[in-house]
């Protein structure tokens, strides 16, 4: 059996590989790329190879399908950013010179995005960013959406705020703590926007405590933790460290809930943190693998049957971003990016594999998020939940 690390080399090869091949058929016109400045190595690579699977998979789909417009075929060519924001800069450079570049699918880290912004709105290809959620991604510092930048996924305020007002209406939690890391605009951001919705609510944050990516040993955190009277804890952040904590906070014999965000999205947090240990936890996510979405079972089922694996979170937005540039293309009835951009915009009530949305005048999708409960290290419910946030 291939280890994880060997099939996420053979993933890379793959896609560099199919970069250079170009799906044509016999009726082809012309042929468009989108290109993928994505995480493929690095700390963020584990969100962003679900991604540029989906891409592959949407891309060989439409072309079976006869392309796009009237007989036109995609190719994607994806660019390996290494988590790096130096990198992703070069690399949206690198894009930006693409021949026939129809659109852009964006990296996944906040930091990343917020690097390579002022290139890529300097072109006219539309971007969108799959699960990247930081706020105002998508707006200049006037506060005005960028004509060619879009995404597929909600800002951290909204999950922020989703989970501050969970915390104190459902699971009836009047005192926090909250645990960030401190070297993450990610982690950061979600813990404001939950302050902010539980204190206007009256929820009390008892504590705040901190961490950094890369630690391993957060013992001390929990004993600091047992140390306090709280109702529940808020740990936004990425799996590669939560799901290190939430084992160390169990092992030390709390129990309370944790709500945490579409970082913990990935199958290795639960082997960090231990099934056993995954009791009273809450996501808000993006996705659910278990819906009754028509869209989202056909999705599922194309990808476990050309991956051998059941999609994460992080390839159903993937697959929402291709087709729905695809959709904006057909829309637009050319691949002209003015009027692509223009499609995109106005795109309304569209049937995504992550849920209906409709694109708002920031160039973020309204939709709801999904409010994931564990127990017994399994998903015990899914419920769809929405709050006014400013």
């Amino acid at each position: 059996m291939l280890s994880k690390k060997l099939k996420g080399a053979l993933l890379t090869a793959s896609l560099v590989l199919s970069s250079l091949i170009t799906p044509l058929t016999a009726s082809a016109q012309e042929t468009w790329t989108i290109a993928g400045n994505l995480e493929l190595t690095g700390n963020a690579a584990a969100y962003a190879t679900p991604v540029s699977r989906s891409m592959e998979l949407a891309v060989e789909q439409v072309n079976a399908n006869g392309g796009i417009l009237e007989g036109d075929q995609l190719a994607i060519e994806v660019i390996d950013n290494k988590s790096d924001t130096t990198e992703a800069t070069s690399v949206a450079r690198r894009i930006s010179e693409i021949q026939n570049l129809v659109g852009i699918i964006g990296p996944n880290s906040t930091t990343l995005g917020h690097a390579i912004t002022p290139t890529v709105s300097e072109g006219e290809a539309p971007m969108i960013y799959t699960s990247t959620t930081g706020d105002g991604l998508t707006l200049d510092d006037a506060g005005t959406a960028i004509k060619n930048i879009f995404r597929v996924c909600f800002e951290n305020s909204y999950q922020g705020a989703i989970a501050g007002e969970y915390a104190m209406s459902k699971l009836d939690a009047p005192k926090a703590v909250v645990i960030i890391d401190q070297a993450m605009d990610y982690s950061q951001g979600l813990a404001d926007a939950f302050v902010a919705k539980y204190e206007e609510l009256g929820g009390e944050v008892v504590s705040y405590e901190a961490y950094q990516s890369g630690d391993a040993d957060f013992q001390a955190l929990a004993t600091t933790l047992a140390s306090y009277d709280f109702d529940v804890i808020y740990l936004p952040g990425y799996y590669t460290e939560t799901g290190l904590i939430v084992k160390q906070i169990r092992e030390m014999g709390l129990t309370q809930p944790i709500i945490g965000g579409d970082g913990y999205a990935n199958e290795t947090f639960v082997e960090l943190a231990g099934s056993h240990n995954l009791n009273d936890l809450y996501i808000t996510s993006h996705y659910y693998d278990q819906t009754d979405r028509p869209e989202a079972q056909e999705f599922i089922a194309a990808y476990e049957e050309k991956f051998g694996e059941r999609p994460d979170s992080f390839a159903a937005l993937g697959y929402d971003a291709i087709m729905l540039l695809v959709d904006a293309i057909e829309r637009a009835g050319t691949t002209e990016a003015a009027a692509v951009n223009k499609a995109l915009q106005e795109t309304t009530d569209y049937a995504g594999v992550t849920g209906d949305f409709t694109m708002n005048a920031n160039h973020n999708p309204d939709k709801p998020a999904i409010m994931l409960e564990y127990q017994g290290g399994e998903v015990v419910s899914a419920e769809e939940i929405t709050t006014d946030y400013e």
